[in-house]
């Protein structure tokens, strides 16, 4: 198979896939920013608390700049988004010339992200504060393995409640997180269910 069909296939087949969405300043200032989805995108560790991202390239063959930004300035912030902001999302994986910021095409502003010195989109419910862990390269492109260390989280007290054992718990059904799924398609969550191990 050709990569384009193995790509294909793959994202029809591995699914759903959270989606990261991603924010990284464009200059050391902060004044500028860039803002993109990742659906390659997962928890890798615990302790430290690590996630990964795995980023490929622009059309052209250049580097994304969410990858060049994370490996220059060493962090961003990743969001959790929900259903309803589907079509913000997806606007914003559009490419765009490297400066020039999705901020503004979908009208989000940004709010300063208490406990570090950079910003989050002030309407959006879940917030990882990240710096840069470690680089991969893999594949022949190559694609860009990111790890980044969570060190701020930032959930809204809207989707998050204290269980009966004193810990935080994120109710699913409140946050309502987009899925990447093949091609032009996404899902919502449907039925939530629980199964108690034995």
């Amino acid at each position: 198979m050709a990569s384009t069909d193995i790509y294909h296939t793959l994202t029809q087949i591995i699914i759903p896939r959270p989606v990261a969405w991603v924010l990284s300043p464009n200059d050391e200032t902060g004044s500028s920013h860039n803002l993109a989805p990742f659906s390659f995108f997962n928890v890798v560790c615990s302790d430290p608390p690590v996630l990964m991202l795995s980023i490929g390239v622009k059309s052209d063959g250049t580097m994304k700049d969410s990858c060049r930004n994370l490996l220059e300035r060493k962090r961003c912030v990743i969001h959790i988004g929900s259903d309803d902001q589907a079509q913000a999302i997806s606007d914003t994986s559009r490419e765009l010339a490297f400066g020039e910021s999705e901020l503004e095409m979908i009208g989000n502003g940004l709010v300063p992200f208490e406990g570090t010195d950079m910003h989050r989109l002030q309407d959006v419910p879940i917030a990882l504060a990240c710096r840069l862990y470690q680089h991969i390269e893999v594949g022949n492109k190559p694609q860009h393995l990111l790890l980044v260390e969570v060190e701020q989280f930032w959930i809204d007290d809207a989707v998050c409640y204290v269980d009966s054992k004193g810990r935080s718990r994120v109710d699913a059904d409140k946050l309502r997180p987009l899925a990447r799924l093949g091609g032009s398609e996404y899902a919502r969550l449907g039925e939530v269910f629980r199964i108690e191990r034995r």
